[in-house]
This record gives C-alpha cells, sequence and structure tokens, in this order.
C-alpha cells in the first residue's frame, strides 16, 4: 500500500513540474511544433485508410492536433473525437465529419454533438503531461484513458502527443497503467514496441 501511496505522491509531483515546464514553451514554438509533429505522424505512424483515428481536441497548453487533424481530414480519414460521459466511465468517440459542429465535451475540449457515429478508435492519439523512456504516460490523473483502453475490444495502437520537452528520467507506473507504442513530438517520434497496424 506504502508503495502505491507513493507512486501516487511521486506522479502528483511530476504534475506540478511538468505543467510548470510545459507552461513555459513561446506560443510561436507551440505552433511550430504542432505543424512539425503533424508532419511526423503521417510519415511514421503506420495505420489504413480503413482505421479509425482518435485526435483530441487541445486544452490548457497541450500540443495542438489541429494541423494533424485538418491534414487527416483532408486525405479522407476517419478522424473521431474523445466525449467525457460521466466519472468512471469510458470515455466515447464520436466521428467528425466535415462542416460538422463542434460543442464542449468537458474539461473544456470540443467533440462532435449528439447524433454523430460513435465509434471505437484503431488508433488512438493521446494528449499528456510527460512520458519516459518505457514509453509510460503522466496523465492528469482523472483515469478517463485508462479506463476507455482497457474497455475497448480491438486492438488498439497507442500514440502519445507531446512535446520532445516533456520526456521525463523515470514515470511510477502503476498497475493499471499501460506503456504507449510511441510518442510522436515535433522532434521525431519514439517507438517502444512494434505496432499491430500497417499503413
Amino acid at each position: 500500500m506504502a508503495e502505491i501511496v507513493d507512486k501516487k505522491q511521486a506522479k502528483a509531483d511530476l504534475r506540478v513540474q511538468a505543467n510548470e515546464r510545459r507552461a513555459a514553451l513561446s506560443p510561436s514554438f507551440r505552433k511550430e511544433a504542432a505543424y512539425a509533429a503533424a508532419e511526423t505522424f503521417v510519415t511514421a505512424v503506420p495505420y489504413r485508410e480503413s482505421q479509425i483515428i482518435s485526435l483530441y481536441w487541445g486544452i490548457r497548453d497541450e500540443l495542438s492536433t489541429e494541423p494533424l487533424l485538418v491534414q487527416l481530414m483532408d486525405e479522407g480519414y476517419k478522424v473521431c473525437l474523445p466525449v467525457v460521459k460521466g466519472r468512471d466511465v469510458p470515455l466515447e468517440f464520436r466521428i467528425w465529419e466535415e462542416g460538422q459542429p463542434l460543442a464542449p465535451s468537458g474539461f473544456g475540449t470540443l467533440a462532435p454533438q449528439e447524433g454523430a457515429p460513435v465509434v471505437e478508435p484503431d488508433v488512438m492519439v493521446l494528449p499528456m503531461l510527460g512520458f519516459d523512456a518505457n514509453g509510460n504516460r503522466l496523465g492528469y490523473g482523472a483515469g478517463y484513458y485508462d479506463i476507455t483502453i482497457a474497455n475497448i475490444s480491438k486492438p488498439l495502437t497507442l500514440v502519445g502527443y507531446a512535446f520532445a520537452g516533456q520526456e521525463v528520467d523515470v514515470m511510477p507506473a502503476e498497475p493499471h497503467d499501460k506503456p504507449l507504442d510511441m510518442v510522436v513530438t515535433e522532434a521525431g517520434v519514439r517507438r517502444f514496441k512494434s505496432e499491430g497496424a500497417a499503413k
């Protein structure tokens, strides 16, 4: 029990440090990083035309997925965004089609409105506060993605999306933490294990 408490406290301390580090990045750097990360994603992440890619609508100081979202949709790929349905409930993923309005979906994010097709993604792009060399991800602590990943029934490629400066030396992993397959940053891609998808 003490070990679990220690890990939770260590994660809490890392979140404070990670938030401060990410908040210090300049607006111009953020913009350039978002376009560089999008270019890396489309060239380095394996996915097929038939697959559904889950992105996120950035909040706070997160690396923006907007350039990637626009490019994938322009190329005809199916893109979905997550919707928060409640505490301890898996996220719901709704397809976003061109011209469809977005609405608030929890915690300052936006997503397609009620009535949009609900799907399970094949490739999930995750926001995060930090990551380490083993593919462990530091989230915000609410556990929405952990619950969601555990409840998805088909093979899933997990792609962290972050600034390169968000990497930390060691991430205290807990039993429920599922490592990422890779992390995409403005500096390139970090692979942690072989992916099950093929572009």
